[in-house]
């Protein structure tokens, strides 16, 4: 049943296009298989290099070890967020926007033992995540909420750290960091993994362009995000360009049976530098600076 719109979660014709695109893809194959043996499923990309011996493998176990090696890429690309985050107390709360099936706070979970608020609109992916929750036994300390992540249901300063990996091209820039900026607490920490526009860029990409197409998104230049980030008193204190360590992940998938057709317009546009690949690292300021910041901001 499609959903109707000015619900709590779904309030916007693009809105309902989005959730219809995640709702229908219930079986997709490049998430499901990747995550088969160890139960972490993503719905984000790779990054660093891979073995090349796999693409010499004899054709019977080919596709099994190009799967497994791009799995693993996946979940080591979870490493440039565990790193960003810095120490986490056990005792801490930290929100996923836009969780997926659950990958990324599994791994958040794991490595610090925090307690992790998985937040997504999809029905599907929230009981696929809830039931790997029980399967892993994190069900005490990872929640999943069904929810948009640019309007959540959670208090004020509820958040100690607030993560999105690759799901900002789905959302106004500003209404999200104004979101999680209301959620976090004092000093909380805000850390996202994206790909984006380069400022360089022309406004008509075909490669970027195809890529909106595709994925129900719309890519935002990387100017766009710190002056967001700004706005919303999220002082940026670091952006990581990653550009070149995410082409070799396209590579390997474009060699995949899984390969979607998407791979070549990533390629394209990262090796011609009209895309970036970034992570960025932003701490919450207090009310008073976050006005002055915004001002200067905005020139």
């Amino acid at each position: 049943m499609e959903q109707a719109l000015d619900t709590p979660t779904v309030r916007t014709s693009y809105e309902r296009d989005l959730h219809r695109h995640w709702s229908d893809k219930t079986n997709d194959p490049i998430n499901l298989r990747l995550g088969a043996e160890d139960g972490l499923y993503h719905h984000h990309y790779g990054v660093g290099g891979f073995d090349p011996s796999v693409l010499q493998a004899p054709l019977d176990v080919r596709e099994k070890l190009i799967l497994a090696e791009m799995h693993r890429m996946e979940n080591d690309q979870v490493s440039l967020i565990l790193d960003a985050l810095g120490e986490v107390p056990a005792d801490a709360r930290i929100m996923d926007a836009g969780s997926g099936r659950g990958g990324t706070s599994f791994l958040l979970h794991r490595r610090f033992g925090c307690l992790m608020d998985g937040v997504n609109f999809c029905g599907h992916h929230l009981d696929f995540s809830r039931q790997l929750g029980v399967r892993h036994g994190y069900q005490d300390r990872v929640q999943f909420t069904e929810a948009n992540m640019v309007a959540t249901p959670f208090a004020d300063q509820t958040f100690d750290y607030v993560v999105s990996n690759e799901t900002t091209m789905y959302v106004d820039l500003d209404e999200a960091f104004g979101e999680f900026a209301r959620l976090l607490k004092p000093a909380g920490r805000y850390v996202l993994v994206t790909w984006c526009r380069d400022d360089t860029a022309t406004d008509v990409h075909p490669d970027a362009d195809a890529i909106d197409r595709h994925y129900v998104c719309h890519i935002h230049r990387r100017s766009a995000y710190l002056r967001a980030l700004l706005n919303a008193g999220l002082v940026p204190k670091q952006v990581t360009d990653l550009t070149t360590e995410a082409i070799p992940y396209w590579e390997l998938r474009s060699a995949s049976e899984l390969a979607t057709g998407v791979e070549p317009h990533f390629l394209d546009a990262y090796r011609q530098g009209q895309m970036n690949y970034i992570v960025i690292t932003a701490d919450r300021i207090s009310e008073a600076a976050s006005e002055n910041v915004a001002v200067r901001a905005d020139g």
